[in-house]
Order: C-alpha cells, then structure tokens, then sequence
C-alpha cells in the first residue's frame, strides 16, 4: 500500500501528458440520469478527460438508469476500465435504479455504491441490431456444461439462437468485470440469465456493491482512507474536504440527448419531410425549405449514432421518394398514400421496441399517421380543386368575357379588354361604347358577338 500521494504521481508516470501533483485536488460528480445513450456516452468520455487533465482524485459517477444502448454501456466502460483515477458509481437518490446497462456499469466501477432504497440488475441483453457483437473484456469460459444448458434452454424460450449467444456472451462479460473487482460473479450471471434484481441491503450483504450511503457527503465520508486497486497499484484515498465540483453536460450534449431520442427522431424526419414537400409545391417560399433541410439533417445524424433497422430505414426513404415524387408527377394522391403508408411501416420498423428508454411512442406513431394522411386528402383535394376550377389563363380563359367596343367600322373595329386595346370582329350592327360578349380568340384578334 502507497499514501494517495504517490498513487497521484503513478497517475503522472502513466500518462506523461497529465500535470504534477497538486495538493488542492478536487472530486468531480458526473450524474448519468434516464437512459444511456450516444450523449451519456460523450458526457462520460468527455469529463473523464477533462478529470485526468486537472489531476482529479476521485469520479463519482450518480446514477439512475433504466438501461439503455449496449453500444454506450460499452464505451462508457471502457473509459471507466482504462480510468487512472478511481471511480465510484453511486446508484441514488432513494427510489433510483441501475437496471440492465446500469449494472454493468456499477460491476465495472472500482467501488460501487447505494442508497437505501434503491436497486440495480434485470441486466438481460436486448439484442437491438442483427447478430451481437463481442462485449469488450477480457476472454472467459464460465462452466461450460451450464452454459450449454443455459443456450439450449434460451434457444428454446426466445426460438432463436442468436439470443442465447447474446444472453452467454453478456453472462460472460458480466462475471469477467465480477472477478476483476472481487464482486459476487455467481449473482451477476444470474442478473443476466434470469434478470434476477436486488434491493441495496441485500446487494451489500451478498457482496454484488461494496457500500450503503444515504449521499454524496456520506459516500465521501463513508470512502476516506479506503484502499481501491487501479490497475496493479493500491491507492489509498486520502479526499476529507476536498472540494466536490458538479460536471454539467455541455449544450453540444445536451442536444445530442434530446435528437437522439427515436421520438424527437421521427418528429424531426416528419417536419422535414413535410418542409421540403410544401417547399416543392411553393417555388420561393423559402421558411419551409429551410427548416425542412436543417430538419432532416438532424434527423440522419440521430440515425447515425442510434442502431437502427435498414429495412425500416429503407422503407422510410422509399415513402420519401414516393412523397417527393407526389410533387412532380401528379397522381391525384395515389403517389402521395402510398409514400405516407410506406414511411409509417418504416418509422414503427426503425427502432426497437425493446429498447430501455429508447421506446417509440405508439401515441406518437398514430398522431403522426392521422397528420399524413389529413396532409395527403388536404393535397388531393386541392387538386382535385384546381382541376375543377375555371381556367383562368390562355385562349379559353378569354371566352364569355365582357368587353366594351371603342371603335367601329363594318364587321371589324377596336374593343377594350382587361384595359387593352385588341383588334375585333362581329356583326356590322355594333357601335362604339357597346358592350359585347367574346366569343372566341384567333391569334391576337378576338371574335364577338352580342349580348
């Protein structure tokens, strides 16, 4: 064992561009609440570094998750093993929870922390996109005879192998980061495979968190003089009254949070489909091309970082391109229904379900198939509308039109017509200020005839 003094000089040896030692160090506080997402992730990755930029003794990670995207569980775990600094995930206030990626989580941290009631597991994986991916950790063989029990039982309940494959993989990786902290990997697995929870006395009696705190003052308390391994080192932590600094998101992530949520997602496709289609149908008009560009574009960012369904994803551009299409060749709507019914399927497609605070809104998804289709029977009627309204251009437009004759002479003579003077034929019998009906056009002589 070292003092926590030598410990901030191993943080210097491992990393030669952190700055010396100060003795006036801090405790940074990171609060990941709702679900992990892309923007949890960024938050994560970005104060870790900004931590090991300013010699940080201590990370308190304060957590309330329901769950969330294996993707950033994974990323933001990866920072927590590589971390030269300790972290400590703290699952508060009272009534939080770390469920499903939040457990992973707390198993990776070097010291996990509860309230009182509160309480963390149900860590079964969601499989979200096509055939799972290895979760990072190190290689592990955990009782093979029950793991091959365990695919087949899996195989048999969800009717499809990929998910028991999933399920061992994730009770694989589980248990690694288990036996890396010293943690209970037996309850851990079965987190995984059976979406066991526990409330906190419980975890901290079966050795799954180290400690109970009723806060951050407490845990801090409560974590003064204790020993934590980072890496092959043994640090004690030496944090009595060191000041505790709140790390807020930045607004980059902050609205990252908010556009990557499927729903905000799909409202932002919506309002740019539509802006682009009104800008289409108006030449000029300009406001609804404008926010239909900057609409859309957010919208595909959101689709990059999310995982999402390619046949829901084509589906979507296919609806868009029938819309679009709308706009060109008319089709008295046939077009337009078609894309509006092909993007729906898309959009209830795109997301999964499933998902841990990622869930799309069926609300969502039925208010914006009645505003498609009010917006599609508002464009047919409008065409219907227009192919039933009199011409009011061209030749026919002139026909039945009252005009006034200015002059006069035997079948032919001068008549004034929408404040013009055109050349006129008719019967002999007219006059001057005589007002006569347009019978017809002949080039640019009209031919009369009276009332």
């Amino acid at each position: 064992m070292v003092s926590f003094m030598l410990a901030g000089h191993s943080f210097v040896f491992a990393d030669e561009h952190e700055p010396s030692f100060q003795a006036d160090r801090s405790i940074y506080v990171l609060e990941l609440d709702g679900a992990i997402g892309p923007a949890t992730a960024e938050y994560v990755d970005q104060k870790f570094s900004l931590a090991r930029s300013n010699n940080v003794s201590l990370i308190i990670i304060r957590m309330d998750t329901p769950g969330g995207l294996d993707t950033s569980m994974r990323e933001i775990i990866q920072d927590i093993l590589a971390s030269p600094i300790p972290v400590a995930t703290f699952v508060s206030p009272q009534g939080a929870r770390a469920a499903s990626a939040g457990t992973y989580i707390l198993y990776a941290s070097h010291i996990a922390a509860m309230s009182p009631g509160t309480n963390l597991g149900a860590a079964t994986p969601v499989q979200l996109q096509g055939p799972p991916t290895s979760l990072p950790g190190p290689d592990a063989n955990p009782m093979l005879d029950q793991d091959e029990e365990a695919e087949s039982d899996a195989a048999q309940k969800g009717g499809d192998a990929m998910t028991a494959k999933a399920i061992n993989d994730a009770a694989a990786y589980i248990e690694s980061l288990a036996n890396l902290r010293g943690r209970n990997a037996e309850w851990a697995v079965s987190a995984v495979r059976e979406a066991a929870s526990l409330p906190a006395e419980k975890a901290v009696e079966m050795n799954v968190v180290d400690l109970m705190a009723d806060n951050i003052p407490d845990l801090i308390r409560l974590l003064d003089g204790r020993d934590v391994d980072i890496g092959d080192i043994s640090v004690t932590l030496d944090i009595k009254n060191q000041p505790v600094v709140m790390q807020e998101p930045s607004w980059r992530t902050e609205l990252l949070e908010v556009i990557t949520d499927p729903n905000i997602a799909l409202i932002l496709m919506m309002v740019g489909v539509y802006g682009l289609i009104l800008e289409f149908y108006n030449p000029g008009a300009i406001f609804p091309g404008l926010v239909g560009s900057i609409s859309l574009l957010l919208a595909l960012y959101a689709l990059n970082v999310l995982p999402v369904n390619y046949a829901g994803l084509a589906l979507m551009l296919l609806g868009m391109g029938l819309i679009v299409a709308e706009a060109f060749v008319p089709s008295f709507g046939i077009l337009g229904l078609g894309g509006g019914v092909a993007f729906l399927l898309g959009a209830t497609l795109l997301f999964d379900m499933d998902a841990p605070g990622f869930e799309l809104s069926m609300p969502l998804l039925m208010a914006t198939a009645v505003i498609g289709g009010g917006l599609m029977l508002l464009f047919m009627t409008m065409a219907v509308r227009a192919f039933r309204r009199p011409i009011a251009a061209g030749e026919e437009s002139a026909e039945g039109t009252e005009v006034t004759i200015v002059e006069w002479s035997g079948d032919q003579g001068i008549v004034d017509y929408q404040g013009e003077h055109w050349k006129a034929v008719g019967a002999q019998d007219c006059a001057p200020g005589q007002s006569v009906i347009i019978a017809g056009r002949n080039g640019l002589t009209l031919m009369i005839s009276l009332k």
